[in-house]
């Protein structure tokens, strides 16, 4: 089998698996509890807690943890809107963002909130003098991911911040990290909130985090609140969150050797599919290299990513939540109906090795032939 879909979710990683099957077995108190069980679940909660603060360069109080990016980004974003809406109803964002903003986006517009959306350049980058003139005294939110997880473009957050403390320091500043973690360095001094999802990284699914600055404010998305989950409730998930602790351990002692593995195979990728002239490549040299989408100007995207099964490789259309979609970020960059609705999305890993690079263009090459003689 050939995997390129990475940045749909990534295999647990041996370690990882380890470490969840370990406390599920060995920890089975609540570390709510204050029973001896509950203190030696809460003493590892407490230090895998340290661990993800301390990479991430954050104090263990600012990471909330969550079911998984798509509640983190509904948290703050909701959390920020219902909070502060004695502000302003003014919220901007950008067409590069996952599917789970852009919905939670559509439904503050229902309730009476003003969404705006700032331009992007043809090569995927935010129009920076856009957002700066839409900046406006009742911005509230301003909720621009650091990586597009369709395309892979980055956003400059330094420079976006920048801008925001220019034009009104009080706006607050949300990422979706997701797509970032494992694949770029990332830098939460920027923002005030953060998104995260740990089976981006090779843990399970079902555990994520959002970053929240101290001294921010914002509505809860779940009440229950205790000591160990002061801003959502319920029981913390300690073998998921002992997990995801690992899994960035792993990742972040290795980022800047994987990068450059990635990089070496995005070449050899992007060298492979220049040759077709009716083929589109989507992601640029501002993406990042684990990325690489491209539109099929003659063949419908999904029948391709089906078609390439037959071969055991699997890659995707543009992201997993919305696959069959029109991709929103190339329509923004292209205004291309045919560009934007017939692109897949090929994602690479660090366990990705140039044989199956190669292995996936032959099976590529084969599948194309084919299916525009039909």
């Amino acid at each position: 089998m050939i995997y390129l879909d990475y940045s749909a979710t990534t295999p647990v990683d041996d370690e990882v698996l380890d470490s969840y099957v370990k406390v599920t077995k060995e920890f089975v108190g609540n570390a709510n509890s204050i029973h001896t069980l509950g203190m030696k679940s809460k003493e590892l909660f407490i230090k895998a807690t340290k661990q993800i603060s301390d990479i991430l360069g954050v104090k263990p109080k600012e990471i909330i943890y969550t079911s998984g990016a798509s509640e983190s980004n509904t948290t703050a974003i909701k959390g920020v809107a219902f909070k502060y809406v004695g502000n302003g109803k003014h919220i901007i964002t950008s067409y590069l963002e996952h599917k789970s903003v852009l919905d939670v986006m559509d439904y503050l517009k229902t309730i009476g909130f003003e969404i705006e959306y700032v331009n992007l350049s043809p090569n995927g980058q935010i129009d920076l003098k856009d957002l700066e003139n839409k900046i406006r005294k009742d911005t509230i939110l301003i909720s621009i991911c650091a990586v597009n997880s369709e395309a892979g473009f980055k956003a400059p957050l330094k420079t976006i911040r920048q801008i925001i403390n220019k034009k009104n320091p009080k706006t607050i500043f949300h990422s979706d990290m997701t797509q970032a973690l494992g694949k770029t360095n990332v830098y939460l001094s920027d923002v005030d909130l953060a998104s995260f999802s740990a089976h981006k990284i090779y843990a399970p699914k079902g555990i994520g985090a959002l970053y929240k600055k101290e001294g921010l404010e914002i509505e809860p998305l779940i009440y229950g609140l205790t000591e160990n989950t002061p801003f959502r409730g319920g029981t913390p998930a300690l073998p998921l969150i002992v997990s995801f602790s690992k899994a960035l351990r792993l990742i972040n002692d290795n980022l800047e050797s994987n990068i450059k593995h990635v990089e070496r195979l995005n070449k050899a990728l992007i060298k492979g599919l220049s040759k077709y002239k009716d083929i589109i490549i989507n992601s640029n040299e501002l993406s990042v290299s684990h990325i690489v989408n491209i539109s099929l100007m003659k063949i419908k995207s999904e029948t391709f990513v089906r078609a390439l099964e037959k071969y055991d490789v699997y890659i995707s259309t543009n992201t997993a939540c919305s696959s069959l979609d029109e991709s929103t970020v190339i329509s923004a960059i292209s205004n291309d109906k045919n560009r934007s609705t017939s692109t897949i999305r090929i994602s690479l890993s660090h366990k990705t090795s140039m044989d199956e690079v190669n292995k996936f263009l032959d099976a590529f090459d084969k599948t194309w032939n084919d299916l525009l003689l039909k």
